[in-house]
């Protein structure tokens, strides 16, 4: 019993350590950015700019704007959890082949962005992106376009703008109940900084809402895009992509059929 007493108060200092580590290094296990030079040259095929967005004198969010020759409209996409522009950029192509311009950009602290992170930042900046847009596009012709852990911030911008459409790739209900199933033992909800709760606020959304999600995504469960289902209204769609991962969405036919006829 006295051999007990110490071992139980170790596995209680064990457990506040793990907790203390999780609130201070969280960022670190959700984001996995790829820094850039801000001399970085880009190589994408067709007319692209790129945009510097001044907001403070220790933060600038960077997008790369891609043109079609006769856009119908405009995307404004929010990519994953992780990479750069290097690499994000490439999603753009399909959709300039379909006569849409894009913009897309990195988040604080990826690619050429810089600045401290936060949900509210993240919504700060996606709100300044699209006031940009509007400066040379309806309301109409903008598309707001989420992906992965970039649903937060389009079904945030979606809830309190005005849009064509909103197009959700592998998203999630609430990324506080998507981190808290990752880490089951540990008060994680408590200890989270970011919340991004899209079921609550897709409710908010008065226009059409097409989600696709792979019944094989290993890093946000199918059932998070059926929660979502179920705040869908008349006029948008739910496409189930079958043996669908994470990453592997626009490999399959299914994916690009639906999506030709939403950017008809």
């Amino acid at each position: 019993m006295k051999m007990l007493v110490p071992f139980l108060y170790f596995i209680a200092g064990f457990y506040l350590l793990i907790c203390i580590l999780l609130y201070f290094f969280q960022e670190r296990l959700i984001f996995f950015p790829q820094k850039l030079a801000v001399d970085y040259t880009f190589n994408f095929d067709g007319d692209v700019e790129e945009k510097f967005f001044q907001v403070d004198e220790k933060t600038m969010v960077h997008a790369l704007h891609f043109f079609s020759k006769n856009p119908k409209g405009v995307i404004l996409y929010f990519h994953g959890n992780a990479g750069s522009l290097e690499d994000w950029g490439e999603v753009a192509d399909d959709f300039v082949k379909m006569n849409y311009d894009v913009l897309i950009s990195d988040f604080r602290g990826f690619g050429k962005s810089t600045g401290k992170m936060s949900e509210a930042s993240f919504y700060e900046d996606a709100q300044m992106l699209y006031d940009f847009l509007l400066e040379k596009y309806d309301a109409a012709q903008i598309i707001i376009y989420g992906r992965s852990l970039g649903s937060g911030m389009a079904v945030d911008l979606a809830a309190k703008n005005k849009a064509q459409q909103l197009i959700l790739e592998t998203p999630f209900a609430n990324f506080a109940d998507l981190a808290q199933s990752k880490f089951k033992i540990f008060p994680v909800k408590v200890l989270l900084k970011f919340g991004f709760p899209n079921k609550d606020k897709m409710e908010k959304v008065d226009y059409p809402i097409h989600i696709f999600h792979g019944t094989n995504d290993e890093v946000i469960p199918y059932d998070h895009a059926e929660e979502l289902q179920s705040v869908l209204q008349t006029g948008s769609t739910f496409t189930t992509i079958k043996f669908g991962t994470h990453n592997n969405i626009s490999t399959f036919q299914e994916y690009w059929t639906k999506v030709k006829t939403i950017l008809k």
